[in-house]
């Protein structure tokens, strides 16, 4: 019965494919309806592209199940008129639009869970406004001549970018940007500059990008000046993307991520097939075949590690990714002495995605809440510390499991995907890691102003205890050991006061729990980037004095955000 269902699922997905495909406006039936505002008000420059624009969006509307409101109408920006809308397009917007009781509105909107879209020229909007600068993520700087250009595609696992090829070559007018926005959002694609003339910001480009925000959700496209853009397929179909993660009908893991070595992105060297079946290597995908079989990373060895990698199951499928196990060319001794982390949604609690295969269940309501559905494609991150692994599905942790078996040890062990049997048809893209230094972790101050360092106020370890800045002294309130995204001392985490997002949020210790509001990244300019947030750690006011609170603040580069690690 199992096989005949996902027979009959496999066969509508496939249609589903095949439809998204050859259209332009890509199906997906399976979204509930919803509404999109488009709002292309100009007080600047005005694209002659935006009614194209307009009738673009109309028409993925009418075959995507939303509906449109197009206005150039700022009244329109009101809680009770903006609460009709599960997303919001600023198509080509330029300068400043909105009055501040209409920013009031939007902000609120966007904290109370609504979607931005920004295309093009959005990037040029609203510069006094220091909130929509966090939401739309970068300010244009300048363009050279419209001319063609190749981008390069680094996440291909968000609706909007993952039926484009690795490379997709066009023609528009490419934006250079007054700051780049890898630190605060997920970067989706970028623009080689050396295929054109005009480029100013190197060999990281970033032209299309998506991040949540205060309980929101924001993607922006530098393409879309041109008229002929709204007729491509392959740029509809970005836009699409881009609207159903902003309205909350696709997931998306959108947290900045650096640091992260390459183990398969098309290329499968230093890759080894244990077991029957295989893979098939096509356009950066691998696709299982047969099995009962495993491809794993023969080369090395990890310890501490992130290790993310993006999956995609057509229909009632199986598969897994295998960790911390031994070198083995027996897949069956793989899952034994190591661990799998399951891939299929309709096993038992124990046997289904996100959980530790026949040990521990994932969180369900989270796991079911952050699943895109088959045919779409979902990002994995398996977090390993020592011997505690944390599942992270699109972003979301859904398992939280620490090994006792004396058998079996996840500090240290090899890396795999599992070909399941016939007709169980799973494919992997973007396969990739960040060790954190392998079983010892990094332990020692945190430095910043002025030479000060980091400090638990008094050294107490209650819940809620002031972080600070205060003069290096060695004690144990100065000795933060990095651990994956999170900085600890005195066997508890450095996190925002209530999980807060807001600017002057305040940074205190607190139990290790694993949500948001403990987790931090390495950013632009030695910062540490809080990615729920999308704020940088910040000695408050600038002061170097003894005491000085840290909070969060909005990233700004200044010599108060900026950290040494140990």
């Amino acid at each position: 019965m199992r096989q005949t269902m996902r027979n009959i699922i496999g066969v509508a997905a496939t249609a589903l494919v095949i439809l998204a495909c050859t259209n332009n406006s890509p199906a997906n039936a399976a979204d509930a309806p919803y509404d999109v505002l488009v709002f292309s008000k100009t007080a600047g420059f005005r694209h002659d592209s935006i009614p194209a624009g307009i009738q673009m969006i109309r028409d993925l509307g009418g075959a995507n199940n939303f509906t449109v409101t197009a206005t150039e109408d700022s009244n329109q920006f009101t809680a009770t008129n903006l609460a009709r809308f599960e997303a919001v397009v600023f198509l080509n917007t330029t300068g400043d639009v909105l009055n501040a009781t209409q920013q009031t509105a939007f902000e609120s909107y966007i904290r109370g869970g609504g979607g931005y879209v920004g295309v093009h020229s959005a990037s040029d909007t609203e510069y006094d406004w220091p909130f929509y600068g966090e939401l739309v993520g970068a300010y244009f700087a300048s363009h050279p001549a419209i001319q063609q250009a190749t981008i390069r595609v680094e996440n291909r696992a968000h609706a909007a970018t993952a039926g484009l090829n690795p490379t997709w070559v066009r023609t528009d007018e490419w934006y250079n940007f007054r700051s780049n926005v890898r630190s605060s959002a997920r970067v989706l694609s970028t623009l080689d500059e050396s295929t054109y003339s005009g480029g100013t910001m190197g060999a990281d480009h970033p032209h299309t990008w998506c991040k949540a925000l205060q309980g929101g959700r924001s993607f922006y496209t530098g393409s879309g000046h041109t008229q002929a853009s709204y007729g491509e397929a392959s740029f509809r179909s970005l836009v699409l993307g881009g609207i159903r993660y902003a309205a909350n009908r696709t997931k998306a893991d959108c947290r900045p991520e650096a640091g992260y070595t390459t183990l398969y992105n098309g290329a499968t060297t230093g890759w080894s097939q244990a077991g029957p079946g295989g893979f098939n290597n096509t356009n950066g995908t691998l696709t299982s075949t047969g099995g009962l079989g495993m491809l794993w990373y023969s080369t090395k060895e990890f310890r501490s590690y992130s290790l993310k990698l993006d999956w995609m199951m057509p229909g009632d499928d199986n598969s897994g990714v295998l960790i911390g196990f031994p070198a083995s060319s027996d897949p069956n001794s793989a899952m034994s002495n190591g661990y799998e982390v399951q891939i299929d949604a309709t096993d038992t609690a124990d046997r289904t995605t996100g959980a530790v295969y026949g040990v521990k269940s994932a969180d369900m309501a989270a796991r079911d809440a952050a699943l895109n559905p088959p045919g779409e494609w979902n990002t994995y991150e398996l977090l390993v510390e020592g011997e505690r692994l944390q599942v992270f599905l699109n972003g979301v942790k859904i398992n939280d499991f620490t090994n006792i078996d004396p058998v079996r040890s996840l500090t240290s062990g090899y890396v795999g995907i599992q070909n399941h049997g016939t007709g169980d048809d799973v494919s992997f893209r973007n396969i990739r890691i960040r060790e954190s230094g392998g079983t010892t972790p990094r332990v020692g101050p945190i430095t910043g102003v002025a030479g000060k360092c980091v400090d638990v106020s008094g050294g107490g370890s209650a819940d809620g205890t002031k972080i600070q800045l205060w003069t290096c002294h060695g004690g144990t309130s100065q000795q933060w050991t990095v651990s994956g995204s999170t900085l600890r001392a005195l066997n508890k985490c450095m996190g925002i006061a209530g999980g807060g997002t807001a600017n002057g949020s305040l940074v205190q210790l607190s139990t290790c729990n694993g949500t948001g509001g403990q987790n931090w990244n390495p950013g632009a300019n030695g910062s540490l980037v809080n990615p729920q947030s999308g704020r940088c750690l910040d000695a408050n006011g600038g002061s170097s004095a003894d005491g000085t609170q840290l909070i969060i603040w909005s990233c700004h580069g200044g010599t108060n955000q900026r950290w040494a690690l140990p």
